[in-house]
C-alpha cells in the first residue's frame, strides 16, 4: 500500500475511536442495540465512501480501501469497548457493593504505584494495588486499584513499589451533586480505580529502602534544584524538566500558570524531548548513524521513565524516534506523517487516550505548529525572524487549540497570547537550564545545585510574569460553553483554510465566520436563558438564577427564610412551592431588573 492507504485507514481509526461518544460506547457493557446501530453505521458509511469516493476520486484509492476502513473503524470500537477498565470479580470495591455501604472501616495491604503528591487539601496522595484486605479480623485476598489519601505526617518517606499496610476508611467516591463540578467517580474510573481509602494509619512492610529506581532518579533531580534555589523556583524548575506530574508543585502556583494560559509550561512535552534529541546528536556529531541512534534511543527512554509515562511526552518520544530512523535512513521526516504514526501507535497502546484532554491538546499545538506556523512567519516576514518565531510559535499552537479549551472550559485566559509571546524567552533560557542542570544532577548533585542556582532570577522572574498577567484586570472570561456541534464545524471551517488555496485567499472572511460561531451563539443563549438551579450545600441550599444575562445568588438567610428543604431533595415536589414563592418575590422586589446579591 502507499502512502495515502495507510493514512486513509490511520485517519478511519482515530475517527472511529472519536465516533464512540456519539455512539455511547464510552460506557461499560452498552446494550445490544447500541452494538447493533454503531456496528451497522459503521459499515454503512464505509460502503457509501466505497461506491462514490472513487467516482470523483479517480486516482485515489481503490473501493477494497474504503472497505477495510470500515472494518478498522470497526476493530477500532470493538477495541475501544474492550479496554474500558471495569472492577474484577475480586475488585476490593466490590466490598462496599456486597454491603450496600458507602464506606467501611479496613485494613489493606497492598504496593503504592506512584509517587506522592500533596492535594490542595493539605493531604498525601498517591495510587496504590491492593492485595489484601483485612475487615474485623476476616482477611481475603482482593486485587484492584485506589485512590489513597493519607495525612501529611503519615506520607513522609513513601516511594513508588513500596509495600505498606493501610488502615482506614474504604469509601465509594460519589457523582457530581451540582452541575458543571468535578465528576470525581468518572475520573478514578478512567485510572481503572472504583473506590478510595482515606487512609488514617500507614505501617511499612519493608525494612530497607531499594538502592536504585527511577524515582530515586527523579527525586535526586528534583533535590539537587530545590537544594539552592529553594521553593516554588526549584519545584518550578523541576516541573519545567520533568512535567508537573514528577514534581509536587505547589497549588497556588500551578493555579496561577492555568490561569495565565501557561499551563503547558509545567507539562514536559516536545520541547523538552526535542532539545534533548539536538543535544545528543550535536554531541555524537561524529559518531555513526548507527550510534547516534542507540544513544538517542536510550535518552528518550530514560526521559520517558523519569517523567512517567504521560500522553504528550509519549507522543513526543514516538516522534523522536521517527526522527532518529529517518537519520539512520538520511530522509527528511514528513512531519504531519510521523505525527499521524505517532498518534495512531500511542492510540493503539491506549485508546482511552483518545478522550484524554492532554494527549488532545498535545496534538492539535502539534499539528498548528506543523501547519500554521510557516504560513504566519511568511506574513510576519518584515519582522527580524527570531521576533517572527517568537510571534507566530504561540499564536499557531492557540489557534488550533483554542475551540478545544473553549467548549471544556467555557473559559477563556484573556491574556494567554501576550503572556506567551513575553514569556517563550525565558521558559526557552530556564528549559534549557534546567536540562543541563538535571543532567549534571544524575551524575554529581551539588554541580547540578549550582547551574540550578544560576537559573534563579531568570525563575522567579517567570512567577512574577504570570502573578502580573493573572492579577491584570479581565484575566479571565467565562464566555460560556461551545457546543460540540459547532466546535467540529469551526474545526472543519479550518481544516479547509489549510487544505484548499480558494479558502486560503480568503482565509480572513473565515476567520470571521468562525468568531461569529463563538460569540453569537454563546451571547445568544445568555440573552434568553432563564433558569434557576439549586446547588447541593450541607446546610441551607444556594440557588443561582439567571435571567437573560442577569444573575442572582441566593444563600443562606433567604433560602431559610422561605423554608427551602436541604439537598438533596427526596421529591421535586418537596421544593416547588419554596422556588415559585421565591420567584414571587423576586419579581416583587424587581431583582430580575439588575440587582446582583452576593450574601443575604
Amino acid at each position: 500500500m502507499n502512502r495515502n492507504s495507510w493514512t486513509i485507514l490511520c485517519l478511519a481509526y482515530a475517527i472511529a475511536l472519536l465516533s464512540t461518544n456519539i455512539f455511547g460506547i464510552t460506557n461499560p457493557n452498552p446494550s445490544w442495540q447500541t452494538w447493533f446501530i454503531t456496528v451497522t453505521g459503521l459499515g454503512f458509511l464505509s460502503v457509501l465512501a466505497a461506491i462514490f469516493i472513487p467516482r470523483f476520486w479517480r486516482r485515489g484509492p481503490k473501493w477494497q480501501l474504503w472497505l477495510t476502513a470500515g472494518l478498522v473503524a470497526i476493530f477500532a470500537v470493538v477495541y475501544f469497548q474492550i479496554r474500558i477498565p471495569q472492577p474484577g470479580s475480586n475488585d476490593v470495591s466490590n466490598l462496599l457493593k456486597e454491603s450496600n455501604n458507602k464506606s467501611q472501616f479496613v485494613t489493606v495491604t497492598g504496593k503504592i504505584l506512584t509517587q506522592t503528591r500533596l492535594t490542595s487539601s493539605d493531604r498525601v496522595q498517591f495510587w496504590f494495588e491492593a492485595q489484601q484486605l483485612q475487615k474485623r479480623g476476616n482477611e481475603q485476598q482482593v486485587t484492584g486499584k485506589l485512590y489513597v489519601t493519607v495525612p501529611p505526617e503519615q506520607g513522609t518517606n513513601l516511594y513508588p513499589t513500596q509495600k505498606i499496610e493501610i488502615r482506614g476508611i474504604l469509601y465509594q467516591p460519589s457523582s457530581p451533586s451540582n452541575p458543571g463540578s468535578f465528576d470525581f467517580r468518572a475520573y478514578l474510573a478512567n485510572q481503572g480505580a472504583f473506590a478510595g481509602l482515606k487512609g488514617l494509619e500507614i505501617e511499612s512492610m519493608e525494612e530497607e529502602t531499594p538502592t536504585w529506581g527511577l524515582w530515586q532518579l527523579r527525586q535526586r533531580i528534583v533535590n539537587a534544584q530545590v537544594l539552592w534555589m529553594g521553593k516554588p523556583e526549584g519545584l518550578l524548575l523541576g516541573s519545567m524538566v520533568l512535567g508537573q506530574r514528577a514534581v509536587d508543585l505547589p497549588s497556588d502556583i500551578r493555579d496561577a500558570f492555568i490561569k495565565a494560559g501557561l499551563a503547558h509550561i509545567l507539562a514536559a512535552s516536545g520541547f523538552q524531548v526535542s532539545l534533548l534529541l539536538g543535544v545528543v546528536i550535536r554531541l555524537t556529531g561524529r559518531f555513526s548513524a548507527r550510534s547516534q541512534f542507540i544513544l538517542g534511543l536510550c535518552t528518550i527512554g530514560l526521559y520517558l521513565g523519569l517523567t512517567g509515562l504521560q500522553a504528550s511526552v509519549a507522543r513526543a518520544g514516538v516522534m523522536g524516534v521517527g526522527a532518529l530512523v529517518a537519520l539512520i535512513a538520511e530522509r527528511k521526516v514528513r512531519q504531519l506523517g510521523s505525527l499521524l504514526v505517532a498518534g495512531t501507535l500511542l492510540l493503539l497502546f491506549n485508546p482511552l487516550w483518545i478522550w484524554d484532554l492532554g494527549f488532545q491538546l498535545s496534538f492539535l499545538a502539534t499539528f498548528g505548529l506543523i501547519v500554521t506556523m510557516p504560513a504566519l512567519e511568511k506574513r510576519l516576514d518584515w519582522l527580524p525572524p527570531a521576533l517572527a518565531t517568537l510571534i507566530s510559535l504561540p499564536l499557531a499552537a492557540s489557534v488550533w487549540t483554542f475551540p478545544l479549551l473553549l467548549h471544556a472550559f467555557s473559559v477563556v485566559a484573556t491574556y494567554s497570547i501576550p503572556a506567551n509571546i513575553i514569556a517563550a524567552p525565558l521558559v526557552s533560557a530556564i528549559s534549557l537550564g534546567g536540562m543541563v542542570s538535571a543532567g549534571a544532577a544524575l551524575l554529581y548533585p551539588p554541580i547540578g545545585s549550582a547551574i540550578a542556582w544560576l537559573l534563579y532570577y531568570p525563575t522567579h522572574l517567570l512567577v512574577q510574569l504570570v502573578q502580573f498577567f493573572t492579577t491584570l484586570p479581565g484575566s479571565s472570561l467565562a464566555v460560556g460553553r461551545l457546543s460540540l456541534g459547532w466546535m467540529l464545524l469551526i474545526y472543519l471551517l479550518m481544516a479547509l483554510v489549510w487544505l484548499h488555496p480558494w479558502w486560503q485567499r480568503r482565509w480572513w472572511l473565515v476567520g470571521l465566520v468562525i468568531v461569529s460561531l463563538i460569540v453569537i451563539p454563546i451571547r445568544y443563549s445568555q440573552l434568553n436563558l432563564l433558569q434557576v438551579t439549586i446547588f447541593a450545600t450541607k446546610q441551607a441550599p444556594v440557588l443561582v438564577i439567571q435571567d437573560r444575562g442577569k444573575v442572582a445568588l441566593i444563600n443562606s438567610a433567604i433560602a431559610i427564610l422561605l423554608n427551602i428543604p436541604s439537598f438533596p431533595f427526596s421529591t421535586v415536589k418537596e421544593s416547588i412551592g419554596s422556588i415559585i414563592q421565591l420567584l414571587f418575590l423576586l419579581h416583587q422586589i424587581k431583582l430580575m431588573d439588575g440587582l446582583r446579591l452576593r450574601r443575604v
